[in-house]
């Protein structure tokens, strides 16, 4: 998708037959009806600049401003920033967060943990402390559970000193504690469609204030089926408001959805390229049967801290997970079959080192942030190029190194090839004595890392044939 062409200044945006998109004026970046952002104070002018050949040492110059506090955020978000420990804006948050100051739509397009949370997160938060009104006024969508709290949760860790609420709607938990939070019109609602749309048919959530729209992880949206329920929610909300579309992958139905719900959008693509700058990842080819001798290797290679194991089924993820811990191993399970309290507890006692490996089927390779995990281990290829992407962001995350492998079975030879073609790169082999299957020329260790490796990998590594 390339960028849009900007409108003229003073231009309005053509409505599309009734589109709920909102317009805005690229002199100012506002929504209709908003007050300008932070005037000039009273007596204050721009510094003139020294003549030629001077250089100016009086301390009234102006002095650049650093961080995060360059892209506009006003000073209790700042406050905020500073002491959940952020120092530097990442490129998708330096690239996004001025143009959703203004009002002007986003489309997002950045792999998994590259701060796409915060550069949604910081400017709402911004804008909703500039004018208070009741809530909600701000509506994030998200896939899973799981990642539905994570982001309530850095929402109310970046709005700590500003007096603004979040509140959470998903499932497999008692929906009282949800409705009582919603009448006191929170100004964050973070959801999830099916709880979010049941609470709605029954009115008892209110949606004709929200002035912000987010679709987080919009692919996975798709993928677990969920883009007629994000439809009817889109039909509920004001026509005048700001969408941000956030995503890793771009399909075709995220596309066509992007196209009629965004209007004249700040298009950041980051996903270009099939260099995984922080992840050093390999296929290991192995027979069915040497998958868990296989695996046992990797987890006692060199520098290992914390791993996701992923299966393709959830009854493989709890065998694969009691297999572990009778081995000695601390290790749980994540997935779908369990209850939300059971799943939070996995979460948390994987978060806090309780335990050392979640295996988990796909239900968390999407969106959730676990710093420190230094290995994603695929027990089961991924079935498709884009959740191979997504899976293997687990690690390697904020500009941390990590390692990605894949066991193989001949039977995932053509999926093999699919990634790599999607990547646009070859993905290297790993051999690990025992694993199988078929000869192997001898050679030096394969780098795992497009850009060149740091490790010669787990067990004796030698080149492979597929």
């Amino acid at each position: 998708m390339g960028r849009p062409r900007e409108p003229a200044a003073g231009a309005q945006q053509d409505p599309e037959n009734g589109s709920r998109r909102p317009t805005h004026d690229p002199r100012q970046g506002l929504l209709p009806g908003r007050e300008p952002r932070r005037p000039r104070r009273a007596g204050a002018s721009r510094a003139r600049p020294p003549e030629r050949g001077k250089v100016s040492r009086s301390p009234a110059s102006p002095v650049p401003k650093a961080g995060f506090a360059r892209l506009g955020l006003g000073p209790a978000v700042l406050r905020a920033v500073a002491d959940a420990g952020y120092r530097a804006p990442r490129p998708i948050q330096e690239r996004t967060i001025p143009a959703v100051l203004r009002g002007r739509d986003v489309l997002g397009l950045a792999r998994t943990g590259t701060g796409k949370t915060a550069a949604f997160a910081l400017p709402i938060l911004d804008r909703l402390t500039e004018r208070r009104a009741p809530g909600p006024r701000a509506l994030v969508l998200a896939p899973t559970r799981e990642l539905a709290a994570q982001i309530a949760g850095e929402f109310r860790t970046l709005a700590r000193g500003t007096g603004l609420r979040t509140a959470t709607v998903f499932g497999g938990v008692p929906e009282r504690p949800q409705i009582a939070a919603l009448r006191g019109q929170p100004d964050v609602v973070v959801a999830c469609p099916g709880r979010l749309l049941d609470l709605l048919g029954r009115r008892l959530v209110r949606l004709e204030r929200i002035e912000t729209l987010v679709l987080d992880e919009a692919d996975h949206m798709f993928d677990m089926g969920f883009l007629p329920d994000v439809r009817r929610i889109l039909a509920a909300l004001p026509a005048r408001r700001q969408n941000l579309l956030f995503s890793a992958t771009m399909p075709r139905e995220i596309r066509a959805l992007a196209d009629r719900m965004l209007r004249g959008p700040l298009v950041v693509d980051l996903t270009r390229g099939g260099r995984l700058e922080t992840i050093e990842h390999a296929i290991v080819p192995v027979e069915e049967r040497a998958k868990r001798t296989a695996l046992d290797r990797l987890l006692a290679e060199p520098g290992f801290a914390s791993a996701i194991v992923f299966t393709r089924t959830k009854h493989r993820a709890r065998r694969l997970a009691h297999q572990l811990s009778e081995a000695g191993r601390r290790a749980v399970a994540l997935q779908g079959n369990m209850s939300q309290s059971a799943r939070g507890r996995a979460m948390r006692g994987f978060r806090d080192r309780t335990y050392e490996i979640l295996v988990a089927t796909d239900i968390a390779a999407r969106g959730i942030d676990v710093p420190g995990v230094s290995h994603v281990i695929n027990f089961d290829m991924p079935g498709t190029p884009e959740a191979y992407t997504h899976r293997i962001g687990r690690t390697g995350r904020s500009g941390c190194d990590g390692k990605a492998y894949t066991l193989a079975t001949r039977d995932d030879s053509e999926m093999v090839a699919r990634v790599e073609r999607r990547l646009g790169t070859p993905i290297p082999r790993l051999r690990t004595e025992g694993a199988g299957p078929g000869r192997d020329r001898s050679g030096p260790a394969l780098r795992s890392r497009p850009r060149g490796s740091r490790s010669r990998g787990a067990g004796k590594a030698r080149r492979s044939r597929w």
